[in-house]
């Protein structure tokens, strides 16, 4: 599943960042970039310090993301998962442009009805990272949630115009109270998740701790050193869970 919101997300992203999508398949897609998405997410700081004190003619990179490896496709281009340096930048972009769109579906004259869809990143640390990605619509009128929201989405023709002649329903829940409501349904998922992987961080985190305090059996005053190490292991292995939306949306839906 992993794999698939990935897809839906970098399509959702690209889309709506004007870059053009030249080929997609089930797990990778092509895309030609804008200069701006270029610059974002690409490292390419020197070429384009280059093209802007030159005023040549930039050239954006079309890249191919894969999202989920197979050994039967023969597909060449670059791996993007959770954990890889590109998704994260990804992730900053769309904070730094502004994560909140809004669109509607591309269906003239339709009776439009509102929701707040919003991808939240859920992220595990200790020692170890786990990373997650929670995609979940709320429908602004009677309150009903759906998961797996992003791929509803992706399979709907979206626009950033409202379609000729469709209506757009007034929203009874606020957009504010829809939210909330969402961030609560992703901390109960939390409050009934397996938290083995805490426990055994702390008990490396004690084990860790206790060959330090080895080094310094029988030390009356510890050296400033000792604090150092020890605050460092807690660094390390401290068990934290953070959320955050990294994107999310109004969307007017037949």
């Amino acid at each position: 599943m992993l794999a698939e919101q990935i897809h839906g997300f970098l399509k959702t992203f690209f889309k709506v960042t004007n870059c053009e999508i030249t080929e997609e398949g089930p797990h990778y897609l092509t895309v030609q970039l804008t200069a701006d998405i270029d610059k974002r997410i690409m490292n390419r700081p020197f070429y384009w310090q280059f093209i802007e004190s030159t005023k040549a003619e930039p050239n954006p990179l079309k890249v191919t993301f894969i999202t989920k490896k197979s050994e039967e496709q023969e597909i060449r281009g670059e791996y993007i998962h959770y954990g890889s340096m590109r998704m994260h930048q990804i992730f900053q972009a769309t904070k730094e442009l502004g994560s909140f769109v809004r669109m509607y579906q591309n269906e003239e004259g339709a009776s439009l009805f509102p929701w707040i869809g919003a991808n939240f990143k859920v992220s595990y640390h200790a020692d170890q990272t786990k990373e997650m990605l929670f995609s979940l619509g709320i429908n602004l009128i009677h309150g009903s949630v759906k998961s797996n929201f992003q791929d509803i989405l992706n399979e709907l023709d979206l626009t950033n115009e409202m379609p000729k002649n469709a209506y757009c329903l007034p929203y009874i829940v606020s957009p504010i109270r829809a939210i909330e409501r969402l961030e609560t349904a992703v901390e109960n998922y939390i409050a009934n998740d397996d938290m083995t992987w805490a426990e055994e961080a702390r008990k490396r985190w004690k084990r860790e701790q206790e060959i330090l305090d080895h080094f310094y059996l029988g030390v009356e005053e510890k050296p400033k050193i000792y604090e150092t190490e020890k605050k460092a292991l807690e660094e390390r292995f401290r068990p934290r869970i953070k959320m955050e939306i990294v994107s999310g949306g109004l969307f007017y839906l037949k």
